[in-house]
């Protein structure tokens, strides 16, 4: 039986990146109108990070469906359907551990591009997956209000939500908020988890 508490190995991030990219390429292409979901293994990292962070549990029910957009994938057996769903769990049983239990640890999963021998951090993948995990769990972020608007202007800031705004500023501003992203994003889980403590 799979070890629901096992952090994922490298080559298994790999599988869930290739299944997700694999699923939004094809909806796209059916219907370039479509929402075509988490597209890659960023946009899940981020979307499961506010899922275990918020003030609310999302059911899995309400959450895996959300992953596919607007419509699920078709699956080649019922041991595929398993696999993806147990990876997916055990990545946001490992982010839920690692926040509470040693959220210094915690990272983002970001995606970077080479061009010119020089490195660029791409968070835009992240935060847009970050803000679906919030919409998913409705009006109950509001009573975190103002404190938590302001955690989250950051990774707005990268997002379609500001139609990426954070791009137009000064490097160094942009670079100031991209470096929020994970001090953030920490923060919040901090300051739901003390919520739900006292409740």
């Amino acid at each position: 039986m799979t070890d629901l508490l096992q952090p994922l190995t490298a080559a298994e991030l790999q599988a869930l990146d290739d299944f997700l990219r694999e699923h939004a390429d094809d909806l796209h292409e059916a219907d370039p109108d479509a929402d075509p979901g988490v597209l890659n293994l960023s946009e899940c990292d981020g979307m499961l990070c506010a899922l275990v962070s918020g003030p609310t549990l999302v059911k899995t029910a309400e959450w895996v469906p959300a992953l596919w957009g607007d419509e699920e994938p078709e699956w080649r057996s019922e041991a595929e359907f398993d696999r993806i769903v147990q990876l997916l769990q055990r990545h946001m049983n490992t982010l839920a551990a690692t926040l509470q239990e040693a959220p210094d640890d915690y990272q983002p999963l970001f995606l970077y591009e080479d061009d010119d021998g020089t490195t660029y951090t791409i968070v835009d993948d992240w935060c847009e997956g970050y803000l679906r995990g919030v919409r998913l769990g409705g009006k109950a972020w509001n009573a975190g209000k103002p404190l938590i608007g302001k955690l989250l202007d950051p990774i707005r800031a990268f997002s379609s939500e500001t139609e990426w705004r954070g791009h137009e500023l000064s490097a160094d501003d942009s670079d100031r908020l991209s470096d929020a992203l994970a001090p953030n994003a920490r923060a919040i889980h901090g300051f739901w988890l003390e919520r739900r403590r006292k409740t």
